[in-house]
Order: C-alpha cells, then structure tokens, then sequence
C-alpha cells in the first residue's frame, strides 16, 4: 500500500493591534510536533508592534487595508501556498499536535473539506470557564449547527483544504466586516459529512470578548445578519428541505 500523499499546511492569523497577544500564539506554532508550511499573519491596519513581532517569529506578512476579521482572513486564505490553510486568531494559544492533527484528518480522508474544534477561555475560574463554555461555545455550535444543518466552522480555529476555498472564493461575502467570517465560510464550504467537528482539536483563546458588552452584542447581530443574506434561496428552511428530499429519494 502506497503511503498518503504528504499535505503542507499554511497558517493564516488575522491581526489588528495584537502586540500583546501574538506573541504567544506564534510560540506555540513554532512549538509544533509538525511544522507548519509557513504562518501568514495579516496585518490589518495595526499602529503598534504586531508587525515587527511577527517577523521576529519567522511568519510572512501581508497586509489587508479594509478593515474587518472576514477581508483580513480572506486575504491570507488567498496568500496561503499550502495544500491545507489553516486558521486561527492572535489571541489562540495552539496545542503541540494541533497541524499534526488537522493533516491527519484530510489525509485520512479524502471527502473531508474543512475541520473545525472549539475553543477554551483561558484566564478564567472553573465556574467562569464552565458557563462560558456552555453559553458561548456550545451554544454557537448548537444555534449555528441548526441553521446550517451541519457543524459551524469556528473561526479561531479551522481548517481547510486550500481548493475548497478557491471553489468558494468568489461566493462568500468577505468583501466587509458585515457579517461573520466563519458563519459565512460555513453557508459555502460544505454540508454533511465535508465539515467535521472535533470537540478534542481544543485551543485556548483569549476570554476578552466576554468582558465587551457592546461586542457580544455586535457579534449576535452579525449572527442573524450571516444566517439572513443566505435566505431564502440557502437559508435554514431551504437546507432542510432539501435534507427532507434527500431522504426521501427526491430530487
């Protein structure tokens, strides 16, 4: 039996103003049992070191002017030259495994278009943590879940195959920070079986979005936004239907 064809995986972290924070996500990808192919860090209009701190760590810069999450990840999803883009947030703290893992996964199968874990708070009590999980993290994949139809991509931290972006590129709506990146990537890049969950390709990332009111709130309207432009032609009662016509033997 011929051995499975060696995947390269390129790195992509949005950054804006993450001098505080980069650092050490860039450390634990240097720390990886796999190496990445590169770590593409895209500066998005920062007026601080995040620039200066990722070249210090070896990763390729690009820059992204519009400002937003979504043109700022597409941007480095497009500079990527891996056969597998990978994504996580300046403030993710990555797991030794973590690009061994997300290899294994698409070299294990060949369907499989994008993977996808949760995300830990780090800092927090175990109380604190507990009640984030559950009524942050594990409601996005529940509610996002149910309007797909499927797993939600979890932005900080995703993966890919780089041509199930290229076939997507053109249609997801990365243009402005309108909506939500990986909610959107979600709508597009695959049902079923081609988007895996794997609540085990766990990453530590940084609880300050739950100390920002007016953010959280902000990211909820974001929410409804993603699943809105996406109906009625795709949106959830679509998706269901044609589940229904699928089982059904329908066309």
């Amino acid at each position: 039996m011929s051995a499975p064809p060696t995947l390269r995986t390129s790195v992509v972290v949005p950054a804006h103003d993450e001098e505080a924070l980069l650092g050490a996500c860039l450390a634990s990808l240097a720390r990886q049992t796999r190496p990445p192919l590169e770590v593409v860090v895209v500066d998005n209009n920062s007026r601080d070191r995040t620039v200066q701190i990722a070249r210090a760590y070896g990763a390729r810069v690009v820059t992204e002017p519009v400002q937003g999450i979504w043109p700022a990840a597409a941007t480095g999803y497009d500079a990527a030259a891996g056969d597998v883009i990978a994504r996580c947030d300046a403030d993710s703290v990555l797991p030794p495994d973590w690009v061994q893992r997300i290899e294994d996964a698409f070299a294990g199968d060949a369907g499989l278009r994008a993977v996808t874990g949760p995300g830990v708070f780090a800092g927090l009590g175990p109380v604190r943590r507990r009640l984030a999980d559950v009524l942050y993290m594990r409601a996005y994949f529940v509610l996002v879940g149910l309007a797909l139809g499927h797993p939600p991509l979890f932005g900080s931290n995703l993966a890919m195959r780089a041509e199930a972006w290229r076939a997507v590129r053109g249609e997801v709506h990365a243009a402005s920070d309108a909506v939500h990146d990986d909610i959107d990537l979600s709508f597009h890049i695959g049902r079923g079986t081609q988007i895996r969950l794997d609540p085990s390709l766990r990453v530590d990332i940084s609880a300050r979005p739950l100390g920002d009111v007016r953010g959280m709130a902000l990211r909820v309207v974001k929410g409804f936004r993603s699943v809105r432009i996406h109906s009625p032609g795709d949106g959830p009662w679509a998706r269901y239907g044609q589940k229904l016509l699928a089982a059904t033997g329908r066309d």
